[in-house]
């Protein structure tokens, strides 16, 4: 048993939409210069994606999550100023409020098209940003382990990041709806169990072997071993408007992450769970957010989610002391006390429609409340 404590860096990738200032609609063809003046600004840490109308950036390894938030917030800044220069503004939500996937238009780039070329419509409609959180943990076996058990916690780091209710100009019903346009491609969802890493490596093998892959990137679970980095990457958020939000929720992500090596180091694990019964939970994060609370296990009964994070956030408190982020974890009480972005945009939108606005102008007003939560806390 590995007995050297992880490094439990963190990297934080965040995807973006770019909007027309004037109207307020994904551009569907931004200029080619946009993209590299970012990269040029930020050396490396912005890269184009699927679509023309989304960039994604990526902050450096950081010690610990205030270096994260320090990094993330000076790459938020960059695309803004730069895609303001041009009449555009980034929105940092899953979703965008009422543009329509089948007038993207596609970057041009070879993993893109094949990409494009093999999943055809499921492809073509991800018009769909998330957030995904690298923690370096460079042991395959404890990868693998805490893959295992992280996975009972995924529906709740969900829950606290829903951004995406709209859904080409209609409300969904559901907080996330990101998620069910993602979950039409293969190799998502709820990550399969382990016994160890090269089990795990033998099945990955063989789906290279049968030319269905070319290699492990093309795994795209709600969590996984990074195909890149020496990392356990969470990849079920959504994006997080806020960056408040989205360094609360990574500072809890690392904490929990700690917690189940310590249970780990001391011959202990957390219960686990079979994927049938995640992926409950992880439905009723994607209808309700937290609004309707999880299945707690154990007890067999859903459990209000304010009682669910008070126990989740005692059992990483000493996690949070070593980890020297007590202040970034308790702000997590700040997400269901004001609501995570799908909260406030449906809120943004009823506003708009109590003042008598039209259909149009309500979900610009929408819009318009992304742009400004995307640079609030800058």
């Amino acid at each position: 048993m590995n007995r050297v404590e992880p490094a439990f860096t963190i990297g934080v990738e965040e995807e973006y939409l770019l909007v027309d200032q004037e109207t307020r609609g994904l551009v569907i063809d931004p200029p080619k210069s946009l993209i590299g003046e970012c990269e040029e600004l930020c050396a490396g840490q912005v890269t184009p994606e699927l679509l023309r109308s989304q960039i994604e950036v990526g902050t450096k390894v950081c010690k610990n999550v205030q270096e994260a938030r320090e990094d993330l917030a000076r790459l938020r800044k960059i695309i803004i100023e730069v895609a303001g220069r041009h009449g555009l503004a980034p929105v940092a939500a899953s979703t965008h409020p009422f543009s329509r996937w089948v007038e993207q238009k596609h970057t041009e780039k070879d993993r893109y098209e094949e990409l494009t070329m093999e999943m055809q419509a499921a492809a073509r409609r991800l018009v769909i940003c998330g957030m995904h959180v690298h923690v370096g943990i460079d042991d395959d076996a404890l990868r693998i382990d805490l893959m295992n058990q992280m996975s009972y916690f995924l529906p709740h780091l969900l829950a606290l990041s829903c951004s995406s209710p709209f859904w080409e100009g209609r409300d969904t019903g559901l907080k996330s709806y990101r998620l069910t346009i993602f979950d039409a491609l293969p190799r998502t969802g709820i990550p399969e169990r382990f016994a160890s890493f090269v089990e795990y490596q033998r099945h990955i093998d063989i789906l290279i072997g049968a030319g269905l892959i070319e290699d492990s990137t093309k795994i795209w679970w709600d969590l996984r071993p990074s195909g890149r980095y020496p990392t356990l990457e969470t990849r079920i958020m959504d994006v997080c408007t806020r960056l408040d939000d989205a360094i609360s929720i990574t500072a809890l992500l690392v904490c929990i992450m700690r917690m189940l090596y310590r249970l780990r180091r001391a011959n202990q694990r957390w219960r686990i769970y079979t994927p049938m019964l995640i992926r409950e939970n992880r439905w009723r994060a994607m209808r309700y957010s937290f609004d309707e609370g999880l299945v707690d296990f154990a007890k067999g009964r859903v459990v209000p989610f304010a009682e669910l994070l008070d126990d989740v956030l005692g059992l990483v408190a000493e996690d949070a002391e070593a980890l020297g982020c007590v202040e970034e974890l308790a702000s997590v009480r700040d997400i269901v006390s004001r609501g995570t972005s799908a909260h406030r945009q449906l809120k943004a939108y009823e506003l708009a429609q109590a003042a008598g606005s039209t259909e149009e102008e309500c979900l610009r007003a929408v819009v318009d409340m992304l742009v400004a939560d995307t640079a609030d806390g800058l």
